[in-house]
């Protein structure tokens, strides 16, 4: 049976990723921080982890309790937008914290446990960034924390990928998604942009590792 491991699995495109994976018949484990988003993949038949990405204890137990592991897909989704700021606004040294623990910490803590694990499947890596995090398609500076958070988050994945000898390891663009971030007004439903990026994983081989794509498997400049 195909594993997929689904880091940040409580709502929107990371508890469609494992609901996904699981009606497709995969054994799913996925992280969660509450104890109801627990208790919801659970019941879905998921193996559910209590994960808080920007603890340090967490991250290095979730290595634990995955050891010796054959991981087919492995997707990191956690992650938090901050301060919707419009110009060149400093953010709050908390919020700066906090999106930097969560998006960019978290990621270098994770991301070197999983990879092993994925390169024992020769599988698929992915983390959930962004175009907001490219810096040659940036045309605005809206949400310049967020957007500094995705390009270190790209960063970091293309450092991850050259460690990577048989997986493929790849940066998503999402699309433009109807969640709580994205808002109702965006292009695509979830379902839409989940269903584009497990197509995308399926078709990767380890010639496609270091790519940025969007969801649909098409290229994107870093």
């Amino acid at each position: 049976m195909s594993v997929a491991l689904i880091i940040g699995a409580s709502r929107g495109i990371g508890h469609e990723l494992a609901m996904q994976y699981k009606a497709a018949g995969w054994r799913v484990i996925a992280t969660a921080r509450k104890e109801e988003h627990l208790a919801a993949l659970k019941s879905a038949g998921c193996e559910a982890l209590q994960l808080d990405v920007t603890r340090f204890d967490d991250c290095t137990g979730l290595g634990e309790r995955l050891h010796g592991e054959k991981i087919d897909v492995a997707i990191l989704n956690a992650g938090v937008f901050g301060t919707r700021t419009e110009a060149l606004t400093a953010p709050p040294q908390a919020e700066f914290d906090a999106v930097m623990q969560t998006n960019v910490l978290a990621a270098m803590r994770i991301l070197p446990l999983v990879l092993p694990l994925v390169e024992n499947a020769a599988g698929k890596l992915a983390v959930i960034s962004s175009t907001m995090g490219s810096i040659s398609m940036r045309q605005n500076s809206y949400g310049w924390l967020y957007r500094a958070s995705k390009a270190a988050l790209n960063s970091i994945l293309k450092d991850v990928s050259l460690e990577a000898e048989k997986s493929a390891c790849v940066s998503f663009h999402p699309g433009w998604v109807q969640t709580d971030m994205g808002g109702a007004g965006a292009d695509i439903t979830v379902s839409e942009s989940v269903k584009g990026i497990r197509h995308t994983l399926a078709s990767l081989t380890h010639a496609d590792n270091g790519r940025f794509v969007n969801y649909d498997g098409s290229s994107l400049s870093w």
